[in-house]
């Protein structure tokens, strides 16, 4: 077979429940699927051993036990299910993702239309943009056979720097010195909105 698999299975006590929460989390993380069981499994590679040495640690001092193997699959129709596994968990990342690159394009229509264009409005869509990017490179490291997914959502990520770009462009070709345009969307007080009722 192509692959080396890092087989991880730890044993934690029932309760309390958060080191198995964290150590789901974790190997959620770095990208890792899980198999029946509570077994583990991660391509081979020397940064993922060392990941797994920090997580045999953490179970030694949270009462439990771990055991790790190096292995490769018996037959074909074992690695295809678990390449298949891998391909589909990070196709849901990139899904997710490119809904988010939906949204952001949606709201700089939103705010286009309107015509927000301040300098507030402005670096609240940078701050979103930026989260995407990093959000996307936090699934490239753990996309370990990276396909079109990768590459459709780099394509929809692209677009939205450059819809940021050009609404940035017009945002400062708009500078408004006297805020009139800017304070029409000024929701007002909190107490004189319908949302801002006492709750019974």
């Amino acid at each position: 077979m192509d692959y080396k698999w890092l087989l991880f299975c730890p044993q934690l006590p029932a309760t309390p429940s958060s080191p198995r929460v964290a150590i789901w989390r974790r190997m959620r993380s770095i990208g890792s699927i899980g198999l029946d069981n509570g077994v583990w499994v991660l391509p081979y590679s020397d940064s993922a051993v060392s990941f797994i040495q920090e997580m045999k640690e953490y179970v030694l001092i949270q009462g439990g036990t771990s055991n790790t193997f190096l292995s490769n699959t018996l037959d074909a129709e074992t690695e295809e299910g678990i390449i298949k596994h891998f391909i589909q968990d990070r196709a849901e990342d990139y899904a997710e993702l490119k809904e988010q690159c939906e949204d952001f394009l949606a709201e700089l229509e939103k705010e286009t239309a309107r015509q927000n264009f301040s300098f507030a409005e402005c670096e609240e869509n940078e701050q979103d943009l930026n989260k995407l990017e990093v959000w996307f490179e936090k699934i490239k490291k753990r996309d370990f056979m990276p396909g079109e997914q990768q590459q459709s959502t780099a394509e929809w990520l692209e677009k939205c720097r450059e819809a940021f770009q050009a609404f940035e462009a017009v945002t400062f070709s708009h500078e408004d010195q006297d805020h009139t345009s800017k304070m029409r969307f000024d929701p007002g007080n909190l107490a004189d909105h319908p949302f801002g009722g006492k709750s019974s």
